[in-house]
């Protein structure tokens, strides 16, 4: 049978390009999406605080409740902390030299004219106790190290931008208005003046540890080894010594995940992003790969005919296409997994760009995903190869010479009923944005989409048939000759025309879907956001987060009825998923409850808002009603950083989508996060109170606080926006990547179902149609191809879309720029307008007499 089928293969090189370069392209995806998931358990950042530390004990950097196992964990949304008392267990450990509890928290320098100085190229800007310099480690290149709690020493880099010398006074700020502070020293890494992810400035350890303003807790403890003990080993004695605290103890690249908070949601957004990415790839490879072979498999059909005939059984007709695809499988998936390293680094590249990702993350490259990459390949080869196997494998002998001839247009009628009840189930799936809201809409809405596909591409004949014969009027009035034949071409063949039409269909309903409900999140929470603000100013920050203290002096500015601090944040809580938990992240707000009224409308239905004090929480009305809570109910859930929570429940409320599902008392949500800062203040000011005189007063704050901002109320954008839009660029980059997969295979197959038709351009020439009515021909199959995958993919992120429109904005009209719509549109006509018009006039250079000798 392999001998055959190499054979056949080596006879028909040109029939198997197209299986052959969609098996390629999905295996280096599949490849690619590994790549990128094995970087998120074990690649990172260089260290650059801990360069010098052998082992970096953090706080724990996942959330894992008792009973859920590390698989249904969560990363923390904030910067988890360490006690400080482990030091000692730390240091008496055998192979540790020195152990230093590090103190970090936000301080930027302020210059003269007000400026204020970040990290290198709009990085963080960090203060630490002096102790933790050795970690770097940094030494000093003039003057002394702080002493006194008026003292600083800045790294050179900062020095450098600031004009600060030793013995200079420079302001600093540190969640406050700018202090001044005596420059005593300049310290420099072993190598470059500073380091390039963030500036350090250091003070006297009692001055850090009041900054720091966490009492007892450490952001990290840094641990110096003894010469030739290896950090490995180190490791796992400390991780003996610490017993059942629940910390990271991190050494090598994993260092960084305790030092920068983004590596370590880098790696999780890693994991799920190549998980559900990739998923998305082999999907979308197995309709491709199978449309393909089908179209192969259709041309080739007297060929199946007439081993029917000579008696080969239907078990030897599904070997021989089998074995074929595999011979083609193999060759392209080793080389698409050797791509697949380049498509890793692609994808690495275009997330870091876009700001998902730090540019600087590093990717972990092993034989591993390039392996298993290769065997999904052969695996979804294998399947296609089944798939298309099956109907010239039941042809009776007795049919098989009439089957030959004319394609059979029934379809089975186990096919019919699967393919229906798919789309009834995408269709019911549709209907879920009406009854819920957030990411549970947005992920129904796509998901219902995809199902609805699937379906249509299950009974796509059938579909194709009905389309055509609805066209072929259209196209016979348009045009005399051209188009009846390219009418009585696609109702005759409408399976070889369904394979073009299903990836095509796939491509536009897929880039509709994802795109549009993005747009659609990103409008409904901005809507509704517009309509719950009814702050008069809002108080922002330019260079990063607002003092807590900026609310306090709104609030005694004459004129000024209320001012709330908004802490922008996340919860974690579990989820109970039949006999298991799955831990998700929610989006959450701090507010100070006695000064909502005036400045937000959260559309409270029980409780009191103003009772939000304390220990305290409100909850979306939805997910009160999930968890089963009512007023009074004592709330168990986990804040950002990993800090398990237990609060009373005071109020419910209905606009989740602007707020957030949690609403905390701003105290509490700032102390839980890594930086202790405000995101924005609300303003509302008294009726009678004259606007322009309480506007100059709020822009007289950027004098005490260096980069506040004051805008007008209604220029409030919704919470979350930059991971909102991280997200949606997100999206972009694998819309995109996948349809360049889809639309090179595409291409590919509608050049390979055009060039298969030379002997039929060639009768049709010998009985008197011309070469320009042949090319007007396929151009009128062309537009027909992609008219009814356009139609039908449309329809296909129609429905979801309307409803889901419905569900979060109360109108049917997708929210998102209708030029989009167009250019999907555009682009899909042209894809099968060029592909088609190549291959139709590369096939018609023969001379007629010639190609009517062609095997077919």
């Amino acid at each position: 049978m392999w001998d055959l089928a190499w054979q056949t293969t080596k006879t028909r090189l040109s029939g198997f390009i197209g299986a052959f370069v969609a098996i390629l392209l999905g295996t280096a995806l599949v490849a690619g999406c590994g790549i990128l998931m094995e970087s998120g358990l074990r690649a990172g950042v260089p260290t650059q605080r801990y360069a010098d530390a052998a082992v970096v004990v953090g706080g724990q950097q996942t959330v894992e409740p008792p009973g859920t196992g590390a698989l249904a964990s969560q990363q923390v949304a904030e910067q988890a902390s360490v006690p400080v008392t482990l030091a000692g267990a730390i240091a008496a450990v055998p192979g540790v030299r020195g152990v230093v509890a590090e103190q970090s928290f936000p301080a930027t320098v302020v210059t003269a004219d007000g400026r204020v100085l970040n990290g290198p190229e709009g990085g963080q800007s960090w203060g630490h106790n002096w102790e933790a310099a050795v970690l770097a480690p940094f030494s000093l290149r003039d003057g002394r190290a702080p002493a006194g709690a008026d003292e600083v020493v800045l790294d050179a880099e900062l020095a450098s931008r600031s004009g600060a010398a030793v013995g200079q006074q420079v302001k600093i700020a540190v969640r406050s208005s700018p202090v001044e502070f005596r420059v005593s020293g300049i310290a420099a890494p072993k190598s470059g003046d500073g380091l390039t992810r963030q500036s350090a400035l250091f003070f006297s350890p009692e001055k850090a540890a009041e900054l720091a303003a966490t009492p007892g807790q450490a952001h990290a403890i840094g641990v110096l080894a003894e010469p030739g003990v290896t950090p490995g080993d180190l490791a796992e004695k400390i991780r003996d010594a610490v017993g059942t605290a629940k910390v990271t103890v991190a050494t090598g690249v994993e260092r960084s995940t305790v030092e920068f908070l983004d590596v370590s949601q880098t790696r999780m957004l890693l994991m799920a992003l190549a998980g559900s990415f990739g998923g998305f790839a082999l999907l979308i490879a197995v309709f491709v790969v199978a449309s393909t072979l089908a179209l192969v498999i259709n041309q080739r059909r007297r060929e199946f005919a007439l081993l029917r005939a000579i008696a080969a059984t239907p078990q030897q007709i599904r070997k021989l296409i089998g074995a074929e695809t595999m011979l083609v499988a193999v060759v392209a998936g080793v080389l698409g997994s050797v791509l697949g390293v380049a498509v890793g680094f692609g994808l690495r590249n275009a997330f870091g760009a876009i700001g998902v990702i730090p540019p600087d993350f590093e990717l972990a490259i092993s034989p591993l995903p390039l392996i298993a990459a290769l065997a999904l390949g052969l695996g979804t080869a294998r399947l296609a190869a089944w798939s298309a196997s099956r109907r010239p494998s039941s042809i009776r002998p007795v049919e098989a010479l009439g089957e030959a001839a004319v394609e059979r247009r029934e379809l089975g009628r186990v096919r019919l009923v699967i393919g229906c009840a798919l789309v009834v189930a995408g269709v019911g799936g549709s209907f879920v944005p009406m009854f819920l809201n957030g990411e549970a809409a947005l992920a129904a809405s796509s998901s219902s989409a995809l199902i609805i596909v699937i379906g249509l591409a299950v009974v796509s004949p059938k579909v194709v048939a009905v389309m055509t014969r609805l066209l072929a009027p259209v196209l016979v009035r348009t045009s005399r000759i051209s188009g009846y034949l390219a009418a009585a071409n696609s109702q005759a063949n409408s399976r070889r025309l369904a394979a073009a039409v299903t990836p095509v269909m796939l491509a536009v309903s897929f880039a509709l879907s994802m795109f549009y409900s993005q747009t659609t999140g990103a409008a409904a929470r901005e809507e509704e956001t517009v309509r719950s603000t009814t702050a008069d100013q809002i108080l922002s920050s330019g260079t990063g987060g607002l003092s807590p203290e900026v609310a306090e002096a709104a609030r005694r500015i004459p004129g000024v009825a209320a001012a709330t601090a908004v802490v922008r944040t996340e919860v974690l809580n579990t989820v109970q998923e039949q006999d298991s938990l799955r831990v998700e992240r929610y989006a959450a707000q701090g507010l100070d409850g006695d000064q909502v009224r005036g400045t937000l409308d959260l559309g409270v239905v029980s409780g009191k808002i103003t009772d939000l004090t304390g220990n305290t929480v409100a909850m979306s009305e939805s997910e009160a009603d999930w968890y089963d809570k009512k007023i009074g109910d004592e709330v168990e859930f986990y804040f950002g950083d990993g800090a398990p929570a237990k609060l009373r429940l005071v109020a419910t409320y209905t606009r989740d989508q602007a707020f957030g599902r949690y609403v905390l008392p701003a105290d509490l949500a700032r102390a839980h996060t890594g930086d202790q800062l405000d995101d924005a203040v609300l303003v509302r000011q008294q009726p009678d109170a004259d606007s322009a005189t309480v506007t100059a007063a709020l822009n007289g704050l950027a004098g005490r606080y260096p980069g506040l901002t004051v805008v007008p109320g209604s220029s409030v954008a919704a919470p979350g926006g930059g991971q909102q839009q991280a997200q949606f660029y997100v999206n972009l980059v694998a819309v995109g990547v996948i349809l360049g997969y889809v639309v090179i295979s595409v291409a590919n197959t509608l050049v390979m179902s055009t060039a298969q038709r030379s002997r039929e351009f060639a009768l049709l020439r010998l009985i008197g149609t011309t070469k320009r009515q042949v090319v007007r021909m396929m151009r009128f199959e062309a537009l027909a191809t992609v008219g009814v995958a356009a139609v039908l993919g449309t329809v296909v992120a129609g429905v979801p879309l309307v409803l889901l429109n419905l569900g979060l904005r109360g109108t049917p009209l997708p929210s998102g720029p209708i030029t989009v719509f167009g250019g999907i549109i555009a682009g899909a006509i042209l894809l099968g307008l060029v592909s088609l018009g190549l291959a139709t006039r590369v096939a018609l250079r023969a001379k007629p007499i010639e190609a009517i000798g062609l095997r077919e």
